[in-house]
């Protein structure tokens, strides 16, 4: 009796932990869901991402569509400026900035540090 107990709670674990599995990934985020300058109600505020190249004084990034985003804290993007890169942070769309929480290289760079500490070349 004790083994059929602890495997009904394994099973609604299991099944618990699949259904929240599901749910997470099922969620459109604010941008894939809606048009650019929508919000549905929401505040224009959104977590979300922002790719492309930093300009060399560090306050704004422009995108592969051209289009210039406004970094709200440039101190947050120091040594990446003229670099291709993913920043995640606050965005608001309405104002075309961002409040960046962090940063992520791009391009060659990124992959580059992929590699981890792993040579290229096979064990002798």
């Amino acid at each position: 009796m004790k083994r059929f107990g602890v495997a009904v709670f394994a099973a609604a674990l299991w099944l618990s932990l699949c259904a929240f599995g599901q749910y997470g990934s099922q969620q459109p985020s604010d941008q894939e869901s809606m048009p650019q300058g929508q919000t549905a109600g929401k505040k224009a505020h959104s977590k979300s991402h922002v790719m492309g190249k930093i300009s060399d004084d560090g306050k704004s990034l422009t995108d592969k569509d051209g289009k210039s985003w406004t970094i709200d804290n440039p101190d947050a993007v120091k040594g990446h400026e003229g670099h291709e890169v993913t920043l995640r942070g606050d965005v608001d769309t309405a104002a075309n900035s961002i409040h960046v929480k962090s940063v992520k290289m791009s391009g060659e760079h990124a992959s580059k540090k992929k590699g981890g500490a792993m040579s290229e070349q096979p064990p002798q």
